[in-house]
């Protein structure tokens, strides 16, 4: 049991890493950004490049970020700002996104699976129990991309303008913020964000150009079950997540892969809100 209460908090913070920059995203835009899932892979063969390139995880982890919120910022400019008023045609225009960079990247890179070694190898002690070093790695990871997104929303001017375009974005141009700036960097981060969990994510599966489709129904259904709130995200990501964990080991792994969906559609019927607070 002690080994499924670990997966259950695993899961979770992976699951917490990859929804942050989906979250971001909608929450200021109030658009769901299907090329999410290609922000991912973009992430993934980032650590792959940098890991045939022998360079440190340190080193490897920032690129990754760059490499997403690069094509994040081009993808607001290019596609996203003329489609604000059309949120049905910008999600369409994000999907359709997504099918041409997983093109690019196959063209590139071919379509063979790929794999990355862990920075961290073997296992550690956990109350009698060895359990994967890299897995406990990823809940430290989580831990940190919650405080840095919190110390970025709260103490920052970026954060304040961010909140202020959230709560009201008339109201906010009228008092001078840029709210034409604060959407680009806030599709940057959430883009940057994806490809970091691409990253993050690539040791513990394999490369290759659609890596990052499984984990978007996951992640959208997370998204809309938090109701655009950080915390609700990570009590949503432990709750069904583990429940994922729980039905893969005990049920099948089949069922497990459609938990998250079932799960928060059944509670977006009984609460819409999600678990977020009324």
């Amino acid at each position: 049991m002690l080994t499924v209460a670990l997966d259950a908090v695993t899961t979770a913070a992976l699951l917490f890493i990859i929804s942050a920059g989906l979250l971001i995203v909608f929450g200021v835009m109030k658009i769901i950004n299907f090329a999410h899932a290609a922000f991912v892979t973009v992430g993934g063969y980032a650590a792959l490049v940098g890991a045939q390139l022998e360079l440190p995880w340190l080193l490897i982890l920032p690129l990754a970020f760059l490499a997403g919120g690069v094509c994040g910022a081009l993808t607001e400019a290019i596609i996203v700002r003329r489609l604000y008023q059309r949120p049905l045609d910008a999600i369409l225009a994000t999907w359709g996104l997504g099918i041409v960079i997983g093109q690019l990247i196959t063209l590139a890179f071919g379509r063979e699976v790929q794999f990355v070694q862990a920075p961290i190898t073997g296992t550690i002690d956990f109350a009698g129990l060895d359990y994967s070093a890299y897995r406990i790695v990823m809940i430290a990871a989580a831990i940190i991309v919650a405080l840095v997104f919190t110390s970025l929303l709260s103490g920052t001017r970026l954060g304040l303008s961010t909140r202020a375009v959230i709560m009201n974005e008339m109201l906010a141009q009228g008092l001078g913020v840029n709210s034409a700036r604060v959407r680009l960097v806030t599709f940057a981060i959430g883009s940057g964000l994806a490809a970091l969990s691409g990253a993050l994510i690539t040791p513990l599966s394999s490369v290759d150009p659609n890596m990052g489709v499984p984990w978007l129904i996951s992640a959208f259904m997370l998204v809309m079950v938090s109701g655009g709130s950080l915390l609700a995200l990570a009590v949503s990501c432990l709750v069904l997540g583990g429940c994922q964990v729980i039905v893969s080991t005990f049920v099948n792994p089949i069922l497990g892969g459609l938990t998250i969906a079932i799960l928060a559609a059944i509670v977006l019927r009984i609460r819409p809100e999600g678990f977020a607070r009324a």
